[in-house]
């Protein structure tokens, strides 16, 4: 009887435990966002004291690299993250298996090439080392950056999943040296030319529309992205912070903050 009684309390905590991590649902007040050091911060400092006035108290975690913060989401330290494209979280789904998905579009970097010993890319010489982020999607958006630039012509068809490896025509030969993206500003001295996240750039000092030598148009395709985990993205508060986030006022102030250098999507 007594072995019986301890199976049924056993069968009794496994179902509490399981019924209690069904429930996915977030606070309803309070919310958790990771960004990456910059301008998403900027941005969310801004959406934090609009949050504040609905009663939504929004907390900042921010990251200086681009992998950790969907890690932490996906393993529910973070509620949200918003720092990454479609083609970054499509990659890290693919390599990590995270159940992440996008809630929402924010803002576009134009991605520049920047230069301390140059002023256009057409002074670039042959076999000038460039730098290019490694990660694979912003390393495949720098390459086709450098296409554009008349530098470089990609095999047909490789698109957002790009290598180095693509590369079918370099006519100054030009060396491609893969960097972590963070680390390419402090860097920048040791190669001709590099390609840098405009967040990064901005946290290194850069203005974009002035200091980089050849930019992406500002209809670029890579606008960035909030993301919840799976079971979280039809939840209350998640909508009310997408709200706040794509508000006029938050809009405003990237206008009038960025000048520019940073696009919103809506």
């Amino acid at each position: 009887m007594r072995k019986l009684l301890g199976l049924i309390g056993l069968v009794v905590l496994v179902v509490l435990a399981g019924c209690g991590s069904d429930t996915g649902a977030l606070s309803e007040d309070e919310v958790t966002v990771g960004v990456t050091a910059g301008p998403h911060e900027q941005i969310l400092e801004k959406v934090k004291e609009l949050a504040e006035d609905e009663g939504l108290t929004v907390n900042i975690e921010v990251f200086t690299e681009y992998v950790i913060p969907n890690t932490a989401l996906d393993e529910g330290e973070l509620d949200l993250n918003s720092y990454q494209h479609q083609p970054f979280l499509d990659n890290a789904k693919s390599d990590r298996g995270y159940a992440i998905e996008a809630v929402a579009s924010t803002v576009n970097f134009p991605m520049g090439i920047y230069s301390t010993g140059i002023s256009d890319v057409s002074e670039l010489k042959e076999g000038d080392s460039v730098a290019v982020p490694n990660d694979p999607t912003n390393g495949a958006r720098a390459l086709m950056l450098f296409e554009d630039a008349g530098l470089i012509t990609l095999k047909d068809g490789v698109g957002a999943e790009a290598m180095v490896i693509d590369i079918e025509d370099n006519p100054l030969d030009l060396e491609f040296i893969e960097l972590e993206a963070s680390q390419i500003p402090r860097q920048l001295e040791e190669v001709a030319a590099a390609a840098i996240n405009t967040n990064f750039a901005i946290e290194h000092g850069f203005v974009p529309t002035e200091d980089s030598i050849y930019i992406e148009p500002g209809d670029s395709p890579w606008v960035n992205l909030i993301v919840a985990r799976e079971e979280n993205i039809d939840d209350p508060v998640v909508e009310k912070f997408v709200n706040i986030y794509q508000s006029d006022e938050v809009k405003q102030f990237i206008e009038e903050t960025f000048e520019g250098s940073v696009v919103t999507s809506w």
